[in-house]
């Protein structure tokens, strides 16, 4: 027998994460065989989350979608006929001609968010066509726009403190992120900074591994983040604490953001977050006395109606304190603000100006009555019955027979089981991609380790192909890998640098380098490089004004919050195909108490909306009124086939239209019967 070939190869993760890992990738045979870090991108520091390094068995898993092919069976069955690539092909060509011929191009609606971001993944070829089309426009909104919009509006493009120099601080705030289970790699720089004598603060309505860890945790309920960093804003200047030079100098419009503060005293905003005012003090107390002090603040804080309004205030903190101009001294969002390019170059094609739809309304947008009616569905990157709001709306749309799906998948996820035609997509080890860190300051350009499994292909062939078969290709476009990297770079300051970095060594650093310090080495990208703490801009965008604290509407028979917070078995829904058993919700003692239920009960969750079945784990490590089931589980992981989207409402948020997943309200009951017989 002949022996078998090992070789260890370099490569880069472009998941949906902040760290934008290297990677070393064992292959034996031509085969994935492991993954581990590297430390060509220092941050990863030679080691990576137990997520991706189940990735060979998504690559080479029984899920694994080897094959073209089209639904031979009803809508959801699950049943296909495997064809070749160009009869599924002619047959996505003929629909989408038709449907633009008959009902214009608005009919086909694009569906993509997340599933990888990278450059050539998405916003590249895909961005081509469906513009080249007159497609409607899709609002990926489901996460950060809210985050983005407010910092955006507060900061311009503006970098932020570098993971690597937190150990410098001696404070750090982390505000609605959980280092333990998403972003890892800022946890070693915590952990230094602890022993180098810093406190931690965090702000968070569950005990994370953080929260016990940590010098102050702040429980508050779900949606009070905003009045919380108010009072603190309203006390920081009550108490001579706000920086008056510094906001003179570098600021305009705060003396609007003090006036809008002025009416959450700490006992005002403690009584709506549901905490001690005495806890708030010694926060607000413990941050004007801590010089460095950086917030990181995460995503959580974002996803409800306030969540926009909510951003804002926390990044107005340091700037009302006079934390900036010092090494670990300010905040970090996304480090997407430290690159100059445009994701969006590579495309050649400019947006059309068809209407926009918001992909959280995806479950309303495919009801019959829409109009004018979505006729296409084309979906990649994307699982949206697990990750969007009212799961049952979008699985109802999903069984139109007028409504043609088409999915282009890696695995047979939730969605893939209701298409027309179903696409086997490459993963990021089978394609070329380029993708820049939002949390390292770190830009990778990777080649395929292997060859694709079966007869996937990538996005960027794919919507090559179809843009040639559809006659939306036009000469000088941008069509291979490089050529489309080397538009993305062109638009940058330093091209030349990047271009010169990617091609010798698959990788570059930002134009700012990888530590700089806000208000020393990048400034406001506004006008007059200030803060701008109350945009006129922000302000008409919300309803009622920026700062407006609107609460969520209490319903007596739905009492509970339930949060679906990330966890550490996969990212977003990607991965959760290899978590076999079921998945049960999180309730506090108390709450399970008042309801008879016992650890491993069965329970349904319930509202207007939906139901989930599955049983029920007691966690203390919850506040009192709060339950907790993971976001991006599939349908396998409960007893019903629903999952927290299902009782999830698609209002948006007061900036940028955000998915409001933590606005959930729901009621808890025991059912009769074991967990097995649910």
């Amino acid at each position: 027998m002949a022996e078998s070939r090992l070789e260890v190869v370099s490569s880069a993760c472009p998941l949906d994460c902040p760290d934008s890992c290297s990677l070393d990738v064992t292959l034996r045979d031509g085969v994935v065989e492991s993954l581990g870090g590297n430390r060509v991108n220092p941050l990863t520091a030679g080691f990576i989350c137990g997520k991706v390094r189940h990735f060979p068995e998504l690559m080479y898993g029984p899920d694994r979608v080897l094959f073209p092919s089209v639904r031979s069976g009803p809508k959801g069955s699950g049943k296909f006929r495997r064809v070749s690539w160009d009869e599924a092909l002619e047959r996505i060509a003929t629909r989408i001609t038709e449907v633009r011929d008959q009902s214009g191009g608005e009919a086909i609606l694009p569906y993509c968010y997340g599933g990888s971001n990278g450059w050539l993944t998405q916003n590249g070829l895909d961005a081509r066509f469906f513009h080249r089309l007159g497609a409607s426009r899709l609002a990926r909104t489901l996460c950060a726009m809210p985050a983005s919009t407010a910092s955006t509006g507060l900061y311009g493009k503006m970098a932020g403190v570098a993971f690597e120099d937190y150990p410098a601080a001696r404070l750090i705030v982390l505000w609605g992120v959980n280092p333990a289970v998403t972003g890892i790699h800022l946890a070693p720089f915590i952990h230094q900074a602890q022993a180098n004598g810093a406190k931690v603060a965090v702000i968070d309505p569950r005990r994370t591994q953080f929260a016990r860890q940590a010098d102050l945790h702040l429980a508050l309920r779900p949606g009070t983040d905003l009045p919380v960093a108010l009072a603190i804003i309203c006390w920081l200047f009550d108490s001579g604490r706000a920086d008056l030079g510094f906001l003179a100098t570098h600021a305009r419009n705060w003396e609007q953001l003090r006036e809008r503060s002025q009416e959450w005293t700490l006992e005002r905003a403690a009584n709506v977050a549901g905490i001690p005012a005495e806890q708030i003090a010694a926060f607000a107390e413990l941050y004007a006395e801590s010089k460095p002090a950086v917030v990181r603040c995460g995503w959580g804080l974002e996803r409800n109606v306030n969540g926009g309004s909510a951003i804002a205030a926390v990044l107005a903190l340091p700037a009302i304190a006079g934390k900036f101009g010092v090494a670990g001294g300010g905040f970090t969002l996304s480090q997407s603000a430290a690159w100059d390019v445009d994701a969006n170059a590579g495309a050649a094609a400019p947006p059309p100006a068809t209407r926009v739809i918001n992909m959280n309304r995806l479950g309303e947008t495919l009801r019959p009555e829409f109009q004018p009616p979505v006729r296409v569905l084309f979906v990649y990157n994307c699982n949206p019955l697990s990750t969007v709001p009212e799961q049952n709306k979008i699985r109802t749309g999903l069984m139109r027979e007028d409504l043609f799906t088409v999915v282009h998948e890696q695995v047979m996820t939730d969605t893939a089981l209701y298409a027309d035609v179903l696409l086997p997509a490459t993963t990021f080890l089978e394609h070329d991609e380029a993708r820049r860190g939002y949390g390292a300051m770190l830009a990778f350009y990777t080649k395929p380790v292997v060859d694709p499994v079966g007869e996937a292909r990538s996005n960027h062939w794919l919507f090559g192909e179809l843009c040639r078969r559809l006659g939306l290709s036009q000469p000088g476009d941008p069509e291979t890998s490089d050529e489309l990297v080397q538009a993305i770079v062109a638009t940058s300051a330093s091209a030349a640098k990047l271009s010169e970095s990617f091609a010798k060594n698959g990788r570059a650093v930002p134009p700012c380098g990888v530590r700089p310090v806000q208000f020393v080495d990048v400034f406001p990208g506004t006008s007059d490089r200030r803060i701008d703490l109350c945009p006129e801009s922000l302000d008409r965008a919300t309803s009622k004004g920026l700062y407006t604290y609107l609460p969520v509407a209490a319903r007596e028979e739905y009492p509970l919050a339930l949060i679906s917070p990330s966890t550490s078995r996969a990212i977003s829904s990607t991965l959760y195909q290899l978590v076999r058993d079921f998945v049960p919700v999180e309730i506090h003692p108390d709450d399970a108490r008042e309801r008879n239920i016992a650890d491993g009960d069965s329970v349904r969750i319930f509202n207007d909306s939906g139901e989930v079945r599955c049983t029920a784990k007691l966690n203390a490590d919850l506040r009192p009124g709060l339950a907790a089931l993971p976001k991006g589980l599939w349908a396998r992981h409960t007893h019903n086939g629903q999952t927290s989207n299902a009782l999830a409402p698609d209002t948006l948020s007061d900036l940028g239209e955000g998915a409001c997943f933590n606005d959930t309200r729901v009621q808890i009951a025991r059912t009769n019967g074991s967990a097995t017989q649910s």
